[in-house]
């Protein structure tokens, strides 16, 4: 038996990057899904794991209204019954200098992917909170709370609040037999990698990645769906004796002290 059968598992962000790659692995590990995207893409990419005998529920929501995601958690309660297993995935991130930053970028960081988080949660925990049962995974990353490039401080600033998130919902809701945990990914070949390495580089991006995977000890960048069998390990029971925990999955890129000392 798979372990991920017969759980009921929402996902955010599901419709491309990180939480498509979750989405995929957790579909494999037997899950009944219910995939929310603010992308009406969500649709296409549910009618295809509905293709290859998965169970799935697609909602086109915005994780910056609760009531969305209110209307997408009942439809999902209709639909499956429950929910054991919530992954808090929606994010974004848009590089600019910290002087020139306006504050509509910024609240767009703190909107998407700290308040997002927040409501997603929101919306989710009473049905778990209701069945003495529930397993939360929240994807931060290591900007923020371990490392930092230049351009990225409302991204890190938003990152490392869902540590702290993760953390004081885990100790919050361990009572009710509900674990909290978060992935700390480093760099993952996505569509958000391949635009921050637009924005940095217009002319040629692919270099952009290429110093990227230098830079890690790997030599390369993760694929979202090694981030899904993190995610799907949390949500699963296997991991039953872990909240409140950081998970990192970076290829070693936060390991070196120094990329010019050494042979």
């Amino acid at each position: 038996m798979a372990k991920l059968t017969d759980k009921v598992a929402l996902i955010t962000g599901a419709s491309s990057g990180i939480g498509k790659g979750i989405a995929e692995v957790y579909a494999e590990h037997g899950a009944k899904l219910i995939l929310v995207d603010i992308s009406e893409e969500i649709v296409n990419f549910a009618e295809e794991l509905k293709e290859d005998g998965h169970q799935v529920l697609a909602e086109v929501a915005d994780v910056r209204s609760l009531e969305d995601l209110k209307s997408a958690v009942n439809k999902g309660i209709e639909r499956f019954g429950t929910i054991h297993v919530l992954v808090a995935n929606a994010g974004v991130c848009k590089l600019d200098n910290f002087l020139e930053m306006s504050d509509k970028n910024r609240d767009y960081h703190i909107d998407v992917n700290i308040k997002g988080a927040w409501n997603t949660i929101k919306a989710v925990l009473p049905e778990m909170k209701k069945n003495d049962y529930g397993n939360i995974v929240i994807t931060s990353s290591v900007t923020g709370d371990m490392v930092a490039d230049p351009g990225e401080t409302a991204y890190a600033l938003s990152k490392s609040a869902l540590v702290g998130l993760t953390k004081s919902l885990a100790v919050e809701y361990a009572q009710n037999n509900i674990r909290v945990n978060a992935i700390c990914p480093g760099y993952v070949r996505t569509p958000m990698a391949e635009s921050i390495a637009e924005e940095s580089n217009p002319e040629d991006p692919e270099s952009v990645l290429s110093e990227m995977a230098k830079a890690i000890p790997m030599q390369r960048l993760a694929e979202p769906k090694e981030v899904g069998e993190l995610a799907a390990f949390l949500g699963s029971d296997e991991s039953s004796y872990m909240t409140g925990t950081q998970n990192v999955i970076d290829g070693g890129s936060t390991l070196p002290e120094s990329v010019s000392v050494g042979t």
